[in-house]
């Protein structure tokens, strides 16, 4: 990913909100330039406004490092997302996406189309499974804890979880550590376990926190919680039991008690949160563990785990390999140094690669950033329109220009052959005067000429044996009566419109296709352009003919043509 100058990140806590301030180097590494916190009522009473009390701590932070309309990077508390690692097949790439989205179908316990989800390939062990981590949170959760962040001012960047942010801390921190160690991170309300592991990563949630030993201190001392968490913060450590001496303050001593009896608790969770990370995941029992949190600042709480779990323990420290520099109190950051793990897992996201990146952004944030990734593309889009825009104004303006200069330079030109074309048109209307006194006497020259055009025709499609013609007559108006053959085939009357026909008679020679040559002649007469004949339509176009006998040697036959201009 590529580096900022600045980056934020933002840890919503259950009872904390933290906002730190980050620079990046030149080789991907992270400088904490600022650092602040804000306190959130305490009070389980209260968790109906944490949302908005959570937008006002947001608020406060953001002018407190002056980070307006600044990208912001946050995670939220792993009790308020649902967490479940997942063993597939190996199987190819092209149908991870389609194994992971049916196990979150199966896996997350609402409906997938009314949670933000996203997962992360974490490992494949030894049998070539793959491993991976789904998380999911409520939409309308997210959207509440969306709401509050943008409401400080800022944007929204990346929203991880908790526990992988503190992954991608602990990593960044400690590369060189082997085998498996355990972060046992201990907040308010719960308390995340997380195993790092090589390549493999398991977290689990606890629900027992600072808030249970504050609980227990209120119904012991019969006070209000806030008290509780006053008396637990100036009285509090873990009790070490055993052969050590108590307190002379009776006071004091009931308070380490109830903080020793809580982490009892805990211990037997986190005895039995290894026991099924071995038995279950295949991992192996942790050779370290490192605390944080901030019930991690209790008198005796590194000591309370070293006896319980007989294992090497530190303090965690994000800061182990980010340099410290711009207005943060150095004192105030030593002191403070175990609650900024999730912060410079959320750094990291903007300066360099890591392990763990799931992002739960909500849908509204999906839509701003896409719409602001295409930002650039609209702009070069925009541009690009308005030079088109500008070549074509300056293409049109240049040819107006010279289609003026070319109209200017045959306007003389053009003007000489208006006159002609005055004078021509003038002409036309004396020839067309003429044509109109003229067609008479061309009609009567057409009509001279059309029996012996016609006659022609009628030679030009004799069949050349067997047949010729003794008579040819003009059909006009009425029914005309047939002369000629006695015996007919076909028979029939002469056409309704005899008045535009004409009849013609004649003979045909005894042959051996008999009246066939009649049919030819027929057929011949059908393609002249003096006729309108369809042989397809007999009721129409009937050839009248007598039949071959033994005994003669001609038979009449009458044709009635159809003309298409009548005869004069």
């Amino acid at each position: 990913m590529a580096a900022s100058q600045r980056i934020y990140s933002l840890d919503l806590g259950s009872q904390t909100v933290r906002l730190a301030e980050f620079r990046s180097d030149n080789r991907g590494g992270l400088i904490l330039w600022d650092y602040r916190t804000s306190e959130l009522l305490a009070s389980p009473s209260t968790d109906g406004t944490r949302v908005s009390q959570t937008a006002v701590a947001v608020q406060e932070l953001v002018g407190m490092v002056k980070a307006e309309k600044a990208r912001v990077n946050y995670c939220i508390p792993a009790q308020s997302v649902f967490t479940r690692f997942v063993k597939l097949p190996s199987v190819g790439e092209e149908k991870v996406e389609q194994i992971i989205q049916f196990e979150a179908q199966q896996n997350v316990p609402f409906p997938i189309d009314e949670v933000v989800w996203d997962y992360q390939l974490v490992s494949a062990d030894d049998t070539d499974r793959l491993e991976v981590v789904l998380v999911a949170i409520k939409a309308d959760l997210l959207e509440e804890l969306n709401d509050a962040v943008e409401g400080g001012g800022v944007r929204t960047g990346v929203v991880d979880v908790a526990p992988m942010a503190l992954t991608n801390a602990f990593r960044y921190n400690y590369s060189e550590a082997t085998g498996c160690s355990l972060l046992i991170d201990i907040g308010s309300r719960t308390t995340n376990l997380v195993f790092i592991e090589g390549k493999r990563v398991f977290s689990r949630t606890i629900p027992i926190g600072g808030n249970t030993i504050t609980a227990a201190i209120a119904k012991d001392f019969d006070e209000p919680f806030t008290a509780a968490e006053e008396r637990k913060k100036k009285q509090g450590f873990v009790s070490l039991g055993g052969a050590y001496a108590e307190p002379d303050d009776a006071e004091l001593t009931r308070v380490s008690k109830m903080v020793r009896n809580t982490m009892t608790r805990l211990h037997a969770e986190i005895s039995r949160s290894i026991s099924f990370y071995r038995s279950q995941q295949g991992g192996s029992a942790p050779e370290r563990v490192y605390l944080c949190g901030g019930a991690m600042a209790m008198p005796y709480m590194r000591e309370f785990f070293h006896e319980k779990l007989a294992l090497p323990i530190e303090f965690f420290n994000p800061l182990r390999n980010v340099a410290v520099g711009g207005s943060v109190d150095a004192e105030a950051i030593g002191r403070d140094a175990h609650l900024l793990g999730e912060l410079v897992g959320l750094g990291l996201r903007s300066s360099s690669d890591c392990p763990m990146e799931l992002n739960l952004r909500p849908s509204s944030v999906v839509k701003v950033q896409e719409m602001e990734a295409r930002r650039p593309y609209f702009a070069l889009a925009g541009l690009c329109l308005l030079l088109i825009l500008g070549g074509w104004w300056y293409f049109f303006a240049q040819a107006a220009s010279a289609e003026q200069a070319a109209y200017d330079s045959i306007k003389p030109r053009k003007d000489q052959l208006e006159n002609f074309k005055n004078k021509m048109d003038g002409t036309r209307k004396q020839i067309a005067a003429r044509q109109v006194e003229a067609k008479p006497l061309l009609a009567a020259l057409e009509e001279r000429d059309a029996w012996v055009k016609l006659i022609d025709d009628l030679n030009a499609r004799l069949p050349n044996r067997y047949i010729w013609i003794t008579s040819l007559r003009r059909g006009v108006g009425g029914k005309t009566v047939l002369g000629g053959p006695s015996a007919q085939q076909g028979g029939g009357a002469a056409p309704a419109d005899a008045g535009t026909h004409l009849i013609v008679t004649g003979l045909y020679l005894a042959n051996p296709d008999e009246g066939g040559v009649v049919d030819a002649f027929a057929k011949n007469l059908a393609e002249s352009p003096f006729y309108k004949i369809d042989l397809s339509k007999k009721d129409q176009f009937n050839p009248i003919r007598q039949t071959q006998t033994d005994t003669g040697w001609t038979f009449e036959y009458e044709l009635h043509l159809p003309l298409n201009q009548p005869l004069p």
